[in-house]
Parts: C-alpha cells; sequence; structure tokens
C-alpha cells in the first residue's frame, strides 16, 4: 500500500498496475528461470507461480548401486517431513501421509518430483536423498511462489484538497498480491516521484486469516505495512520464542501453528525506528477419556469413568450412548446388562469454529448364565408349558433334555440386556423331570423342575397363575357364594312354611276337639255312653303313646 501525501494541484491522479505485456514477461521470466543455482551456498531455486505445477529435478548423478530415493522438506525448527519415496529395484512409488500434498504429488523415474496446484504454503526448502548402501547424498531446493494481484483500486479519496495544506489524496490497493506487489502512482499520466518529505510515519500489524479465531493446525499470515511513499520493502518481524527478529518482505507466513505460538507479535522498520504489535491467540482443545477403547468388565463390578477437558476457553462437554444425547456423565457402582453399549464423550469449543473432540469408550459386560424355571399349565389343562429364563453374556446356548433324550422345540423370545427366555410346550403322560442346561464361553450352568402327569393333581406344586386362571377361579368362587346364599334361603323359606303350617295345624285340633265335646251334650244318653267309650279308648291311646315315647327314651 502506497500512500502519497501532496499539496494542491493533486487532480486526475491514478492508480495503475502493471501492462499486460509486463504481466506476460514476469511470467516467461519465472518459466526460464525457473531453475538457478545459487552460487555459494549449493542451493536450487525455482520459482513458480500460483496454481502452476512445481518442478523440482533431483539435480543428482544417480549412483548405479541406488537402492532409493526419497524427497523431504524442511522448516526452521521444525522436524523434516518425508513425502515421496521411489525404490530403485522394485520400480514402486510410495506417497507419505501428508494433508497438504495429497493426490498433489508425482515422482518420476529419474526422481524428478512435480506439485500441482502450487499455493504459498509451498514455499519450502525441498531435499532430493538418494540412498545407497554405504551413503546418503543430498541436494536442496528452494521454492519460491509467487501471485499476481487483483486489480488495483483507490478508496479513501479525499473529497476536497486545501491550498498548503498536506493531505491524503487517497489509498491505493492491490488484493491477493504475492508477495506484495509494487504500486505506483501517476499524475497526467507521468510517474509521481516521490518526496524528500515523505519518509514513512506509521508501522502496521495485521494477522491474516481464514478464520477470526486461530485454532492449532491454521496458517496465518502476519503482514506488515509503512504508510511511506514509496512504502518500505522490508521489515523485522519479533516472533514469539524466536531469540532474534527475523528479516523479510511485508508478509511472513507461519504454517500449522500451535497453542506455544500464542503471544504478542511485532513488525518494525530495519532501523527500529518505528513499530507495531499484535496479539495472536492459538486456541486448543484437549480431551482426555479414562478409560477408553474397548473395556471388558463382568457383571457387578464398579467402573469409575472420567472426561477431562484442557482448553483454551470454556468448552461445552456432552455424552452420547448409542447414538442419544445422555443426562449426565455415566458412573457405574455395579455394572448390569443393560449398562453395554458405546458411549462417546464429546466437547466443542462454541467461540472457535471446527473446534471438537471426541473419544469413544466401548463397555462390553460379561456374566455367567443364571438360570430359573417356572411351569405353567394351559387353561384347558390340556398342556404344560416349561420356561427357562435364561441372563448371561456371552449369550448363552441353551439345551432343554428329559428322561426321554433332548428336547429341540424350544422357542426363545428376543435378547435384550443380557436376558431371554426359552419355552417348551408338553402334555406328559407321567410325572417327569425336565433339565435347562446354559452355556457360554465363561460358565455352563444346569437345573431342573420335576413335571407331573397331566391328569394327576398338582396341588402340592407351586405354580404361576395366569391372569385368565386367575379370572377362572374368581368366576367359580363366584358361583359357591351363590349357591350357598340360594341354599340358605330356601331353606329359611322352608322353616317359615314348616311354621306356618304347624300353627294351623294346632288351630285346626282345638276346634275339632271343642265341636266334639257340644256334640256329645246334644247326643243321647245312649249314644254319650258310646261315645265316653271311644272318647277313653282315645284317652287310653295317648297314655300308651306317651309311655312308649317315655320307654324309648
Amino acid at each position: 500500500m502506497e500512500t502519497p501525501s501532496l499539496a494542491a494541484a493533486a487532480d486526475a491522479s491514478s492508480c495503475r498496475r502493471r501492462s499486460p505485456l509486463l504481466t506476460g514477461l514476469l511470467r516467461l521470466w519465472l518459466l526460464l528461470g525457473a531453475l538457478c543455482l545459487r552460487p555459494g551456498l549449493g542451493l536450487y531455486k525455482v520459482n513458480t507461480i500460483y496454481g502452476d505445477t512445481i518442478i523440482l529435478p533431483c539435480h543428482l548423478e544417480v549412483p548405479n548401486d541406488l537402492m532409493f530415493g526419497k524427497w523431504k522438506y524442511e522448516i526452521a525448527n521444525k522436524p523434516s517431513e518425508f513425502i515421496a519415496f521411489r525404490s530403485a529395484t522394485k520400480k514402486n512409488v510410495q506417497y507419505d501421509d501428508v494433508p497438504e500434498y495429497k493426490d498433489r504429488l508425482s515422482l518420476s523415474e529419474n526422481y524428478t518430483l512435480s506439485i500441482n496446484n502450487a499455493r504459498i504454503g509451498d514455499e519450502k526448502k525441498f531435499v532430493c536423498m538418494l540412498v545407497t548402501e554405504d551413503n546418503v547424498f543430498e541436494q536442496a531446493t528452494i521454492v519460491k511462489v509467487f501471485k499476481q494481484p487483483s486489480q488495483p483500486e483507490i478508496i479513501s479519496q479525499a473529497e476536497y484538497l486545501e491550498t498548503e495544506q498536506l493531505k491524503m489524496l487517497g489509498q491505493c490497493i492491490a488484493k491477493d498480491g504475492y508477495p506484495e506487489g509494487n504500486l505506483t502512482w501517476f499524475k497526467n499520466g507521468i510517474v509521481l516521484q516521490p518526496v524528500e518529505e515523505n519518509p514513512t510515519e506509521k508501522v502496521k500489524i495485521q494477522v491474516l486469516s481464514q478464520r477470526n479465531s486461530i485454532k492449532e493446525g491454521d496458517n496465518i499470515t502476519l503482514k506488515c505495512s509503512g504508510n511511506g511513499n514509496p512504502p518500505p520493502q522490508e521489515f523485522l518481524f519479533y516472533i514469539p520464542g524466536e531469540p532474534e527478529p527475523i528479516r523479510s518482505s511485508s508478509l511472513y507466513a507461519l504454517i500449522d501453528v500451535r497453542r506455544n505460538a500464542t503471544g504478542e507479535y511485532r513488525c518494525a522498520l530495519t532501523d527500529e525506528s518505528l513499530m507495531d504489535s499484535t496479539i495472536i491467540t492459538v486456541h486448543y482443545l484437549d480431551l482426555s477419556l479414562t478409560p477408553s477403547g474397548e473395556v471388558i468388565k463382568q457383571i457387578g463390578e464398579a467402573l469409575p469413568v472420567s472426561c477431562t477437558i484442557s482448553s483454551s476457553r470454556n468448552a461445552t462437554v456432552f455424552w452420547l450412548k448409542d447414538n442419544t444425547r445422555m443426562r449426565s456423565s455415566p458412573s457405574f457402582s455395579s455394572l448390569q446388562y443393560q449398562d453395554a453399549g458405546n458411549y462417546i464423550c464429546e466437547t466443542t469449543l462454541q467461540e472457535v469454529e471446527g473446534l471438537k473432540k471426541r473419544q469413544i469408550l466401548t463397555l462390553i459386560v460379561q456374566g455367567k448364565p443364571q438360570i430359573k424355571m417356572t411351569k405353567k399349565t394351559s387353561t384347558d389343562g390340556s398342556y404344560k408349558t416349561i420356561s427357562c429364563h435364561v441372563e448371561g453374556f456371552p449369550k448363552p446356548a441353551v439345551q432343554w433334555t428329559s428322561s426321554g433324550g433332548v428336547i429341540n422345540k424350544a422357542k426363545e423370545t428376543k435378547y435384550m440386556n443380557g436376558k431371554f427366555v426359552s419355552k417348551i410346550k408338553i402334555a406328559p403322560e407321567e410325572n417327569v423331570t425336565l433339565t435347562c442346561i446354559a452355556e457360554n464361553q465363561l460358565e455352563r450352568t444346569v437345573n431342573s423342575l420335576n413335571v407331573s402327569a397331566i391328569s394327576i393333581p398338582e396341588s402340592d406344586e407351586p405354580e404361576e397363575k395366569s391372569d385368565d386362571n386367575m379370572e377362572n377361579v374368581n368366576d367359580q368362587a363366584k358361583l359357591i357364594v351363590g349357591i350357598v346364599v340360594g341354599l340358605l334361603l330356601a331353606a329359611l323359606v322352608a322353616g317359615v312354611a314348616y311354621w306356618l303350617y304347624v300353627k294351623k295345624s294346632k288351630d285346626v285340633n282345638g276346634e275339632s276337639e271343642k265341636e266334639a265335646a257340644q256334640n256329645i251334650q246334644t247326643l243321647p244318653r245312649s249314644a254319650s255312653k258310646h261315645v265316653d267309650k271311644d272318647l277313653g279308648n282315645i284317652e287310653e291311646n295317648k297314655k300308651l303313646e306317651e309311655n312308649n315315647h317315655k320307654s324309648e327314651a
């Protein structure tokens, strides 16, 4: 960026970029001078255009006893990174797993390395290595990438100028160029020459990044600029951790930054007369899950689980079990089969885009087979259902046997949370003993149950009553109560009828005796004697009956 300080008469000023002819000459110069030896340093230099293919010859004589060749790149204060390998004997080529060079490399038979789609980050020192049984030969090449800037434009233009007053006319900028291009001001078609009164008055440092927040692994670029005319072309960059300032053009790239890159960054003119600074924070997020991976435990055991977070800002933590979000973190004092599953501890740093971590715990709960046997008679009494309730993990295999041999007609319910039921139906004609055998990798468990014949009452054997049986029992009880009540009512009615009958009989007998006495009085004497005789006989008969009752008593 170049800022002119002009007095009046600065009308019709303009900002122009290089002509297409100059641009073509630049590209031709880069292509023709792509390979040049830097005398005295033993280094080759390759210039390339942003987006083109970088061609890196090995520049080493291939020895006869060559075993293989490799390419690597080097960055200051970092270990070397190998990117390509070619065997001299097997003729096979391998490319290392380096994300920024994935699907961009090609290594020929003469060990020339090609890198397509050149980027700014490819400005590195690349080294060709030829390896024999007795020696290793190396040759380095420096890659320089150039990117043409966008169309220049004038911003912050002054609305008016005052005579004899120093005022900024405007700013001429061109974006996306690398390295930063030279901007030239013209007035009335003539190059505007710098003046002595305008050496730089202000230095500014900027952080160029694709995101508002910087996280570990990002690439960032520092840009230092001055407002002089012409603008300064070289600056000193003060980088945290570096003992000495780094002399560079207006741009300085930081590749794959780590958390220790957090700190104050400064840039200054080469004479250190003017300086500016900025703070860079490299955000990070660490997650540690204990235990993690696949864990096998026994049922009933305790398992403490912890998920520890370390981050540059407050992080949000949540748990998932089998891809379903949990309300709280898992805690196991006594493990059960239903506790088995995939647990995920995930954390996110909301302030930083794309910064989240997760770890997985795959919990397996094992247990020896446990058996409980029950039986139930059908409603019509024609058969019995024998159930073997099984628990265990891994899922036990179940086998049924009886005194007659192996039974192969069992049906199983769905295996859930380490439990299932194996059932058989039988109609025994005589008493039989059934055995359920459950076996997994941990143990073999056996249980037996005596089952009586279908025709023999089973009052001495406790049975599980179904809802249908309970309804039948209730209906039978209601019927019995109804019968008893009916009998009681019938007896009451019979008693009342009998009492009425007895009372009526007494009334009738009394009236008969009274009528007889009256008749006797009206009879003739002879007749009365006969009646008295008859009455005497009646009285005698009564006495005889009374005597008989007494004798029987």
